[in-house]
């Protein structure tokens, strides 16, 4: 009788037990609480959760207050070690992390919430320190910018080509103006640097009371044409000291090199975040092709500061980034040579352009285009036809068939191909028509010679010869460039214009150094820009693909070159000539190795007579230039002493 009664009763206190340990699993617990408020903070939004006092709502609208200077960023929160104090009572960890940026650098803390249940129901104790360690009822986050040092563009051997300048930023103080006053001086300060007056009075009068309105950037250095004085003299105008990446001078390689600037709202838009109002980026050019390497990153200052300013009170530091400075940007221009052909070209009134690539590395030297262009990337993104300069690569076809620089051809005043006239040049010597050497051939430019040998080379042979030359041919140099382009497949007239470099035949005046270049190095060259330790392609960056319809040429960048150095030295035996006796004998004394060359005229546009953009191309030692003029007359009168200008100049 005992043993059984000591048997039900541990039995009842069993059952007991396993009714509560059920009772325990089922129901909430603190851990599935702070689970749920932890998920809830990640998101910014704690629906989930209940609260012991004040409603999800009010709490939602704190926690997105305390942390709009941080939007769209949401933090990472986890749950770390829960205590139980007593049986409705409780505490958790919760650890915080912000991805703040790009680096692997984060914003980490820790904060701990009470927990506590009533009805069976586990309920949060709501207070901003739990969202942010150490934030007070009354204060929110705040963020401000550190920006970083840009990294300059070095040129050739390490030569600082654009670096931090002192500049001015002009522009009105509205605070020492009335109102009355605000048009007449934004009006004398437009007139005075050069901006639209009514653009910039209604930007003044539509800003703040308090604000600085600038107008604009000018280098503090001798070239600055506006005075302290003048500026003195304008109510309200001010000029701020700053500090922008600046080339030597303002037309320095401006197109290649780009510019920094305050960044656009469609930049912002498409940064995803990375760009805020205010901040400075590449808009251009290298500077924006690259911005990523030269602009580093930014540093980040993370405050709690109050929800309502008052007298007295102080920001607080929570988390600090160090900037971290961009990184240089080496590439190939040489400065004296850039200098020089920007100065050969300053007077010419139309669109202008001279290249210049070593033959034996392949750098780019020189990226000029002259004022005419007016901005636009003439020499790089040019597409133009080569006329004369492109029988380089006719010859090079031709020679591949058997010719010779003894090879007659036939010269003559006209040839029709399939009802369509061509003709020479008006200044052709009528002593070289006839039969004539290839060598006469190339050094007079004769066209109708050229012309009559088309049968002896197929369009694809044609195409294959410029590819070889590395026309057509693409290379990734650290920014957009137009290589050329020459159909694959022509035939009557098109194949006959296609032979003295004119119907579909198109190239840029790098495309026509490249070739030149690789006419002195027996081989194709490939062109570089960037410097060896700065090569790496730019995220999202290609070349530019051939322009129009036409079907690109053969020999993609990575296929070997059939150029072989017999060749190269027969084309080399035929561009002496044009000095020696044919259109470009101006460059016979210039200074130094022996210079070699090839003229061109390419006709454009529907006026009677057509108008014509002039080439020439030069050779002399390890250096390759192609000069080009958009509208100008013969390339050996209009290109030919720009050309000799700068090779004299190069010659020192």
């Amino acid at each position: 009788m005992g043993n059984l009664r000591r048997t039900t009763s541990v039995a009842t206190i069993a059952a007991l037990a396993l009714a509560l340990t059920a009772c325990t699993d089922t129901g909430p617990t603190a851990e599935d609480a702070a689970a749920t408020f932890a998920e809830g903070l990640s998101a910014l939004d704690v629906t989930g959760s209940t609260f012991a006092t004040g409603s999800v709502a009010a709490v939602n609208e704190e926690l997105a207050a305390i942390t709009a200077a941080l939007d769209p960023l949401t933090p990472s929160v986890s749950v770390g070690e829960v205590q139980s104090v007593s049986e409705d009572q409780a505490t958790a960890q919760l650890n915080h992390v912000w991805d703040v940026d790009e680096s692997a650098e984060d914003w980490t803390y820790s904060t701990t919430v009470e927990l506590s249940r009533t009805d069976d129901i586990w309920q949060v104790a709501w207070d901003p320190a739990v969202a942010v360690e150490g934030l007070a009822a009354s204060e929110v986050l705040a963020t401000s910018s550190v920006p970083a040092a840009r990294g300059d563009i070095l040129g050739a051997d390490g030569e600082v080509l654009v670096t931090d300048r002192p500049v001015l930023r002009i522009g009105i103080d509205k605070t020492q103006l009335e109102e009355d006053q605000l048009a007449g001086s934004a009006q004398g300060l437009a007139d005075l640097v050069g901006v639209n007056p009514a653009d910039f009075t209604t930007q003044v009068e539509g800003a703040g009371q308090e604000a600085f309105v600038e107008a604009i950037v000018l280098r503090d250095d001798a070239s600055r044409t506006v005075t302290d004085d003048e500026l003195a003299a304008v109510p309200g105008a001010l000029a701020l000291p700053d500090e922008l990446a600046l080339a030597p001078t303002r037309t320095f390689a401006r197109e290649l090199l780009g510019s920094v600037g305050q960044a656009s709202a469609e930049m912002i838009e498409q940064s995803d975040g990375d760009l805020e109002a205010g901040d400075l980026t590449g808009l251009s050019g290298l500077q924006l092709q690259h911005n990523d390497q030269l602009a580093g990153s930014p540093g980040l200052t993370i405050t709690a500061t109050p929800a309502e300013p008052a007298d007295g009170a102080e920001a607080r530091p929570l988390f600090e980034k160090d900037p971290v400075a961009g990184e240089p940007l080496g590439i190939t221009v040489d400065q004296t040579l850039q200098s020089l052909a920007e100065t050969v070209l300053e007077e010419e009134p139309s669109a202008s352009s001279i290249v210049a690539v070593r033959p034996s590395t392949g750098d780019i030297l020189t990226v000029a285009n002259g004022p005419g262009s007016a901005g636009l990337q003439t020499a790089l993104l040019g597409q133009y036809a080569p006329g004369s300069t492109f029988k380089v690569a006719t010859s090079l076809a031709l020679l591949r068939e058997g010719f010779t620089p003894e090879s007659p051809t036939q010269c003559t005043e006209e040839l029709v191909v399939d009802g369509r006239s061509f003709n020479n040049a008006s200044t052709y010597p009528a002593a070289f028509l006839g039969e004539i050497p290839l060598l006469q051939t190339f050094a007079q430019s004769c066209n109708t010679g050229f012309i009559a040998t088309r049968d002896a080379v197929s369009q694809a042979e044609l195409a294959s010869a410029a590819a070889d030359l590395g026309v057509g041919v693409e290379a990734s140099i650290g920014i957009p460039a137009f290589f050329g382009s020459v159909p694959e497949a022509a035939d009557g007239t098109a194949h006959a214009a296609s032979m003295i470099g004119q119907g579909e035949v198109l190239v840029s005046p790098l495309a026509l150094a490249v070739m030149t270049a690789s006419v002195g190095a027996g081989e194709r060259v490939t062109p570089t820009l960037l410097a060896a330790d700065a090569a790496s392609e730019p995220a999202g960056n290609t070349a530019t693909k051939s322009a129009g319809d036409s079907d690109p040429s053969p020999s993609p960048a990575g296929t070997p070159s059939a150029l072989t150095v017999d060749e190269a030295g027969t084309l080399r035996t035929l561009m002496a000539a044009v000095v020696a006796e044919g259109g470009a004998t101006v460059l016979a004394d210039v200074p130094g190795e022996p210079v070699l060359a090839k003229t061109g005229t390419a006709e454009f546009g529907d006026e009677d007579p057509p108008r014509t953009h002039a080439w020439i191309v030069a050779l002399q030692g390890d250096l390759a230039v192609a000069v080009f003029v958009e509208e100008g007359d013969l390339g050996s009168t209009s290109g030919g002493p720009l050309m000799d200008a700068f090779l004299r100049g190069a010659a020192g």
